[in-house]
């Protein structure tokens, strides 16, 4: 595993948390958590750090993508 698709997959499951949270009526849950991956994101735009990546590639190597892993 490489460091930006375990970004990806986390991206991923807390994003189905989310919607969980919104089916199952969590809806302050659901805000705090979507107005955290939203701030997360513009972050990212912004200035081009992504904290979760930034973790993750101390952890994992980063992907080769296009070659065999």
């Amino acid at each position: 595993m490489c460091a930006e698709r375990m970004q990806r997959i986390l991206t991923a499951i807390v994003l189905g948390l989310i919607l969980l949270l919104w089916a199952q009526g969590y809806i302050k849950a659901f805000v705090i958590l979507q107005t955290f991956v939203i701030v997360m994101m513009l972050i990212w735009a912004f200035t081009d750090f992504c904290p979760s990546l930034w973790f993750f590639r101390k952890i994992f190597p980063p992907c080769k993508w296009g070659k065999n892993e």
